[in-house]
């Protein structure tokens, strides 16, 4: 590694950024989106019927949390597509660093849930056809929730989730104390919407269990793919008129953020040529 690399990369981690090529980042995305999915959606597969809608979501919540507290300083403890959207649009992203993000996140989250499909076949009388803790609207939603009611709520729940990690998180990466609202976010919105939806909120956590569970529930995945996505746009916007916000609108899209940010548009740059670490 180059001096001027090691020295950029020293930069971002000191500004709460990560480097474009930080394999240590991808790693914690991949591992944590593996645990989260094994143990969060594990907990609806193998315990659903003795926990309930409640132990579900404070199983989503803790587990996030604990995820954050350890992985938080390395990666931001995103294990979300969403909530990387996000970190992108604000401009604390390279659209290249999102994507790694993006591909470690689906890659943890498919081995997580193999091994959860794995433990499930060991248990008699465990159903994994069309169900495996994926999520649904109409017929498959637990109160008979529309298309158009589910991605509605859908929308609403990770835009709730996305602004709380753009609130808390230092430009990426989350201080020792971060992963409390964060955690508590997602047990919140998970308690509102495993009844609706199966609570997606995640399009990894939709994606792996749907490919496992086949049928319906691949059938309706593009619902709980789009709907997150949407929803993490809108926290971006809002969050733009609520927080100062020392990013400039999609800083590491040139031709895009010049016709957003007029002659502001290169601040997100001028900070960190690699991340956008903030000021």
């Amino acid at each position: 590694m180059s001096a001027e690399t090691s020295a950029k990369t020293t930069a971002d981690a000191s500004a709460g950024g990560i480097g474009e090529h930080d394999p240590r980042a991808l790693a914690a995305e991949a591992v944590g989106t593996l645990v989260l999915v094994f143990f969060a959606v594990g907990s609806a597969v193998l315990a659903g019927e003795f926990i309930g809608t409640l132990g579900i979501a404070l199983t989503f919540g803790f587990a996030l949390l604990g995820l954050a507290y350890v992985l938080g300083p390395i990666s931001g403890a995103q294990f979300n597509p969403a909530v990387t959207l996000g970190m992108l649009l604000s401009g604390r992203m390279t659209p290249k660093a999102a994507c790694w993000y993006w591909l470690a996140q689906v890659v943890g989250a498919i081995v997580g849930a193999a091994l959860l499909f794995l433990v499930a076949h060991q248990v008699p009388g465990i159903r994994t056809g069309e169900a495996f803790g994926s999520n649904g609207y109409g017929h498959r939603s637990a109160v008979g929730l529309s298309i158009a009611g589910s991605f509605v709520a859908e929308v609403m729940l990770t835009a709730l989730l996305v602004f709380v990690y753009l609130s808390v998180a230092r430009r990426i990466t989350l201080g020792s104390l971060d992963g409390l609202p964060i955690g508590l976010t997602l047990a919140a919105v998970s308690l509102v919407g495993i009844p609706l939806t199966g609570a997606s909120v995640n399009p990894a956590r939709s994606i792996a269990p749907a490919l496992f569970a086949g049928g319906d529930a691949l059938i309706q995945l593009w619902l709980f793919v789009l709907a997150p996505l949407v929803g993490a746009a809108i926290a971006v916007l809002v969050h733009r008129f609520t927080h100062a916000e020392p990013h400039a609108w999609f800083a590491d899209i040139p031709w895009l953020s010049s016709k957003l940010n007029g002659k502001g548009g290169h601040r997100g740059k001028g900070s960190g040529e690699t991340s956008g670490a903030s000021r």
